[in-house]
């Protein structure tokens, strides 16, 4: 009984995996910008939800109203254009590089208290909407912007199969034990290859050759590197809020938090480093 249950979650990932892959890819790279954007606020706007829960929001209108509030700053960025998006974008870059104290220092604002509840949920809004913005820059303002947008997402797939696949079958060190027992270094290894391979077949099936190869393959590992600080942060808040999922609604990968947390962290982080060196 007990050994069925990982292959039988293992099949339920997969069986998800399977039927959401296909429809993203197409939303990806068949819609618009507009009805991208849409569609990726509504999905940020249940991990808004979600946040608002782990933070220690207890009712459902408290909920609501930080959602509510990301929707306005999300209409408010599309309205005011380019520029506050790409800016907004590099407020996602700067929160995920001094995310690392938190998870260093993580008992600060684990107390459920009105302080460590606003830290969280300001927390949050750094975390979902300058993903949102950079996600929407990328699709609509980059040259091959909606193509841009599946190399991430797919980059990120490929660093967790990988870091899955080495931390299930190497295991070894810890990553965070505290935080998240089941990572490892060697998970993280992993993922870092798996990356790696991903951004070098890509590049060089694209015709980037040279040092712009060079570099997309560094800025895919720095990608992959804060991609694991969102997943753990992501853990961080499920921890203190005593839950194993932030959610149900992809059968076998949890919620929207928990699907996504990687990519709050991946699409700022890539999409200034494809301007910044000129992609």
């Amino acid at each position: 009984m007990n050994a069925s249950k990982p292959v039988s979650g293992l099949r339920q990932r997969a069986l998800t995996a399977i039927i959401l892959a296909p429809a993203g890819i197409a939303a990806i790279l068949l819609l618009p910008t507009a009805a991208f954007a849409v569609m990726m606020g509504a999905l940020f706007c249940i991990g808004l939800w979600e946040w608002a829960r782990l933070a220690g929001c207890s009712t459902a209108p408290m909920r609501v109203g930080f959602a509510a509030l990301g929707i306005a700053l999300m209409l408010l960025l599309w309205w005011r254009g380019v520029q506050l998006l790409e800016q907004v974008a590099v407020v996602g870059v700067i929160f995920w590089a001094i995310a690392p104290l938190w998870l260093r220092f993580f008992e600060f604002a684990s107390t459920p208290n009105q302080r460590s509840i606003a830290f969280k949920l300001a927390a949050g809004l750094c975390a979902i909407v300058p993903a949102w913005a950079a996600g929407t820059h990328l699709h609509g303002n980059t040259a091959q912007g909606a193509a841009w947008v599946l190399f991430v997402f797919v980059l990120i797939w490929c660093a967790d199969v990988f870091a899955y696949f080495s931390g299930r079958f190497i295991g070894g060190r810890k990553l965070s034990p505290r935080i998240s027992p089941g990572k490892t270094w060697a998970g993280v290894y992993g993922g870092f290859v798996g990356a790696a391979l991903y951004a070098l077949i890509c590049g060089l099936a694209i015709g980037i050759r040279g040092q712009s190869l060079l570099v997309l393959v560094v800025l895919s590992a720095i990608t992959v590197s804060m991609s694991v600080v969102g997943d753990l942060l992501e853990s961080l808040l499920k921890r203190h809020a005593g839950e194993k999922d932030s959610g149900q609604l992809f059968p076998g990968h949890g919620g929207v938090l928990d699907r996504f947390d990687s990519l709050f962290a991946a699409l700022p982080v890539f999409t200034i480093g494809k301007i910044m060196w000129d992609l």
